[in-house]
């Protein structure tokens, strides 16, 4: 029997392109789906779209918007699953890219997670795009930069097929993340997939930074398409809603706090004091009302992902590897002292991911970690 897929798609009012998003999802060629949504107290009949759709939906409507995290939570926990495709509703799917996601993380155990390419939507588009050399790409995975920025690979630029092959990238966007049911599992806290002290925005490289702590490789899989509205971007930020412009402030250190080692740290410290610096004067100056953030620190913190010793995780375990320790989350000394070879090269070359993809390991090392068909993405400098 084939895996079974949930789709989890949260809206918030998403009328405008939702009808497009489950069309899409009417048209999988992967039959055993199941779609789930989750309404945060839209105001503009993304219910009533929803309702009208053709095959038949699974829909909770929340009296309030409890946030991204929350929703996609509550959904993910609801079911038992193999595979879940976390979707936008502003996300339009390719036919074949559920199928070919569930072939990919089936042949690569490793894999906790997948990512396909997806090209930018513009309204007012009509259809997929017939030939990617014609688009424009919204991303094909995320990377960090020095100064500690998790950007999308390609994003904004022209679809020229120079993001042609499978390779191994730090995690999947949030727009349309496919993730093995294992590796949720494994990287929870508590009962949180999603940590919902970011509420929304940058909840997706929280989530990859934590399984790349416990062991999972984040697989894409160029064959997968699909277009997203993207939004949500720097030059756009004077025309977005404060309430989203503090969040991306608030979860832009949250993540550092939750996920950064000291070292790590203090190895970028110029470029990322820089970075901060520059945002901080920003809000000082342009948008004070995010400086609200601040103050709900001090209710994030007793929430922060505290690592200690613990059991390998399911993701070590897929490649044959053993920590010992309680089944809690991976200290760093842990993670920098693997207990054997093949961890230890594999550990290298999280560590970089982690800390920003800035050194490129040996051609031996790489072809020890890479499967068939598959090459570990290009480093950052």
């Amino acid at each position: 029997m084939k895996p079974r897929v949930v789709v989890s798609v949260v809206t918030f009012n998403s009328a405008r392109y939702l009808a497009a998003c489950l069309k899409a999802l009417e048209a999988q060629t992967y039959d055993n789906i199941e779609i789930r949504l989750w309404d945060n107290a839209s105001k503009d009949g993304s219910l009533e779209v929803a309702a009208a759709h053709n095959r038949a939906l699974n829909i909770e409507a929340s009296k309030r918007n409890v946030g991204f995290c929350a929703a996609h939570n509550r959904l993910i926990s609801s079911t038992t699953s193999e595979y879940v495709l976390v979707l936008n509703p502003d996300v339009e799917l390719a036919p074949e890219y559920v199928d070919i996601l569930v072939q990919a993380l089936e042949g690569d155990p490793s894999a906790g997670a997948a990512t396909g390419r997806l090209s930018r939507w513009f309204p007012g588009g009509t259809g997929m795009q017939p030939n990617v050399e014609e688009g424009v790409l919204d991303t094909t995975g995320m990377y960090f930069t020095r100064n500690q920025r998790h950007l999308d690979r390609g994003a904004g630029n022209a679809d020229r097929g120079q993001y042609g092959g499978r390779e191994y990238v730090f995690g999947a966007s949030g727009a349309a993340a496919f993730y093995r049911r294992a590796m949720l599992e494994d990287t929870r806290v508590g009962e949180e997939y999603f940590d919902e002290s970011f509420f929304a925005y940058r909840e997706d490289a929280d989530l990859a930074w934590r399984a790349q702590w416990m062991g999972w490789r984040c697989l894409y899989v160029p064959e997968a398409r699909g277009r997203h509205v993207r939004r949500v971007l720097p030059e756009r930020r004077a025309d977005l809603p404060p309430e989203i412009n503090m969040h991306s402030f608030k979860n832009r250190f949250l993540l550092r706090i939750k996920n950064m080692d000291p070292g790590t740290y203090l190895r970028f410290l110029l470029p990322i004091t820089a970075r901060d610096l520059a945002a901080l004067g920003y809000v000082l100056v342009r948008e004070p009302s995010s400086l609200r953030a601040f103050p709900s620190y001090s209710t994030r913190f007793p929430r922060r992902w505290r690592p200690a010793g613990r059991s390998a995780g399911k993701g070590e375990r897929a490649r044959g590897k053993s920590v010992p320790g309680s089944r809690t989350y991976p200290s760093r000394s842990q993670s920098r002292r693997p207990p054997d070879n093949n961890r230890r090269r594999y550990g290298r070359i999280r560590r970089q991911k982690s800390t920003g993809m800035l050194s490129r390991p040996s051609t031996a090392e790489i072809s020890k970690l890479e499967g068939p068909g598959v090459r570990i993405a290009a480093y950052r400098r």
